[in-house]
């Protein structure tokens, strides 16, 4: 664990995050979230202790003692979450991460470490957010871009978009796939993915995904004088891995090619689509597709149970009193 930030943090800090990445093995990238929401409530901590302004940008936390945190009260939390709201722009989703941190962080002084005798989130409740649908692809959409990969590779993003759209798989999952994660286990094809919080999960590959994998396979690296990532599943043009933010561009392409742009699509939301699809079109179990989708609760996996407008309209008009015509006798 190589991060410039740990000479920055005071020691119960910096032996939470050693913990987060090498007990409960959270990725760095969560990691660095950890350090930088607890950075800014350490720093809110002695701004209000020392009855100074708000600058939490240059506090020197590395120093900071313990007591500002045996101190802080509940009532302490909620005046932070109330400055990040107001002063941060912080909304319910940002604020309810930094609820999680702060209760996370406070766990581990009280009940791992001992440093702390109480624990002032156990009464925190989460910010409540708004719960929006996910935005998605049609079924007919999802077919015009898959029969509408023209770029410099459309082998390799025709896998990329079929794979997506088959097994709801996370950007940074398909970017880690390897070669000898693929298995023919004789029931079928199979592929290892490695989701959130290093969680491994096997997924079967469909026929479509298979032939497209197979169809990328025979022109990998054909291009390339060396392969730097030799087990890398999806190489770039160097022969490289592919990033994640490649992957994001070339999305981008294919939905800008057929006149899918400027709708807030991502490779997430390719993860929504196959979901609703898999939900809608498929009749697929709703604790089959937790498994599917890798979600840690069902909870998750039930926003996917919204209905399609067909269904709604199909509802209405099912209704009892939907004929304007029926009376009762009088």
């Amino acid at each position: 664990m190589k991060k410039e930030y740990l000479d920055k943090c005071p020691e119960y800090l910096k032996s939470f995050l050693f913990y987060m990445e090498t007990i409960l093995n959270r990725s760095p990238r969560t990691v660095d979230a950890y350090y930088v929401d607890l950075r800014l409530y350490l720093s809110f901590l002695y701004c209000k202790n020392n009855s100074l302004p708000l600058d939490t940008e240059n506090v020197d936390i590395s120093n900071l003692p313990i007591e500002y945190l045996k101190k802080a009260t509940l009532n302490d939390i909620y005046e932070y979450l109330h400055f990040v709201s107001r002063e941060r722009n912080n909304n319910a989703k940002t604020r309810a991460r930094k609820t999680s941190s702060l209760r996370r962080f406070y766990n581990y002084l009280t009940v791992k470490a001992g440093l702390l005798s109480t624990d002032p989130t156990k009464e925190l409740e989460m910010p409540s957010q708004k719960k929006s649908l996910p935005k998605y692809l049609t079924l007919e959409e999802s077919f015009t871009i898959l029969n509408g990969v023209n770029t410099a590779d459309k082998e390799r993003d025709y896998c990329i978009l079929t794979l997506f759209l088959n097994c709801g798989m996370r950007l940074s999952e398909l970017v880690g796939i390897n070669l000898s994660d693929i298995r023919d286990t004789g029931e079928g094809t199979t592929l290892r993915l490695l989701g959130k919080g290093n969680k491994e999960r096997i997924v079967y590959l469909n026929v479509a995904c298979v032939a497209a994998v197979k169809a990328y396979l025979e022109v990998r690296g054909k291009d390339k004088k060396v392969i730097k990532d030799k087990n890398a599943l999806f190489l770039n043009r160097s022969g490289a891995r592919l990033s994640g933010r490649r992957v994001e561009q070339i999305i981008e392409k294919i939905l800008a090619d057929n006149g899918l742009s400027g709708r807030g699509l991502s490779p997430h939301k390719l993860r929504h689509t196959a979901a609703t699809m898999l939900y809608q079109h498929s009749g697929v179990d709703i604790l089959v597709l937790k498994e599917l989708l890798g979600h840690a609760n069902v909870g998750t996996t039930e926003i996917y149970t919204h209905l399609s407008n067909k269904e709604l309209k199909k509802a209405a008009d099912n209704s009892p009193f939907s004929s304007p015509k029926r009376r009762l006798d009088k």
